[in-house]
């Protein structure tokens, strides 16, 4: 899922640091250094890849990058860096062997449709090798994630209110009021336990007075034909648990589910073993001690954070579980995703 409305803010610059930015990259001054950090792994972390006037009704902050401007930022990766896969980084911490300096590794979160159509070619055009995590329950599934359920009641509702888990009813009188209060209503489900949080999405629609009409999310996310066919063109899959609940908001016995049973229909689909784990959310609050062990316990071999990178290959083998990325939105600018995937996305507080 997308960062939080705060790290979301956190990356957007004032006019003058955009220009400082755009500077240096224009000079190469955003790469001088870089070489201190030749023996690291950058991940980049996408969800969706699409334009935002094809989704009015969908939540808007998971879409990554247009299909153009991923373009640009593949043709900027294949020049810095050498995109690597997911075997290869398994490889360095099972087996010690070398990945190249400058390593990348491309990865989606979630599985939307978008991946396969606007991504997909892109990927074919650079024969660059990629990870999808999939939330397994929802592919080829009329079931929307709550964040898109939510984007659309807010944009269908004729109200100008809506009251939030704290008790407190928060209303809008503005486009841009009613936006924002969106991206706060959807953000207080993160601090709820996933039963609570279950019963005030259930309810959105009536607060709001909204029909969704029947089938209306069937084709937002891939089918498993779609999937296989990524799969056998150098697409990796890992697992993004069934229901994309916070991992640290259910039980253990929940979490053990939630992984292990994503991990074992991506399985039975593709008939390959998968081998990784990212985490839902994936900041410091969304796992802990008890998740990295149950994903060790159930056979994963990486998993994956959205704490800013990039990370030592040193970092990698020694902390697998606790892979960072670097989260790509659609409101970066070329010049400031290459600051997002230089070593000076590390002091960013994460």
């Amino acid at each position: 899922m997308y960062l939080s409305e705060q790290n979301e803010n956190s990356i957007q610059h004032s006019s003058i640091t955009k220009r400082l930015i755009t500077f240096a990259y224009n000079t190469g001054l955003i790469r001088l250094g870089r070489q201190f950090w030749a023996r690291s792994l950058t991940v980049l972390n996408y969800h969706r890849i699409d334009y935002l006037e094809n989704n009015p009704d969908n939540f808007q902050p998971n879409i990554s990058a247009t299909p153009a401007e991923f373009d640009r930022q593949m043709s900027y990766i294949s020049r810095w860096f050498n995109v690597v896969s997911l075997q290869d980084v398994t490889n360095w911490i099972l087996k010690n062997k070398p990945l190249p300096r400058y390593a990348a590794l491309i990865t989606f979160d979630d599985g939307y449709l978008d991946n396969y159509t606007n991504a997909f070619p892109v990927l074919k055009k650079y024969n660059f090798p990629a990870v999808i995590y999939l939330t397994s329950g929802h592919i080829e599934s009329n079931r929307p994630f709550y964040w898109d359920l939510v984007a659309y009641c807010f944009a269908h509702t004729q109200k100008n209110s809506i009251l939030f888990p704290d008790g407190i009813e928060r209303s809008w009188d503005s486009i841009d009021g009613k936006n924002q209060i969106s991206k706060q209503w959807i953000e207080s489900m993160k601090i709820l336990e996933e039963n609570q949080k279950q019963n005030w999405i259930s309810r959105i629609p009536e607060q709001l007075n909204v029909v969704i009409p029947d089938n209306y999310f069937k084709n937002l996310m891939m089918n498993w034909d779609q999937v296989r066919e990524m799969s056998a063109a150098n697409i990796d899959f890992g697992a993004h648990t069934v229901t994309h609940p916070i991992l640290t908001r259910i039980s253990p016995e929940q979490v053990r589910t939630e992984i292990s049973d994503s991990k074992k229909r991506i399985e039975q689909e593709l008939n390959k073993p998968v081998i990784s784990l990212a985490y839902p959310n994936g900041m410091k609050a969304d796992f802990n001690d008890t998740v990295i062990n149950l994903a060790k316990e159930t056979g994963f071999t990486t998993a994956f954070t959205l704490l800013n990178g990039p990370t030592t290959l040193n970092e990698v083998k020694e902390m697998p579980y606790t892979i960072r990325r670097s989260f790509i939105s659609h409101k970066h600018s070329l010049p400031q995703f290459s600051t997002l995937i230089s070593p000076i996305n590390r002091l960013r507080s994460s």
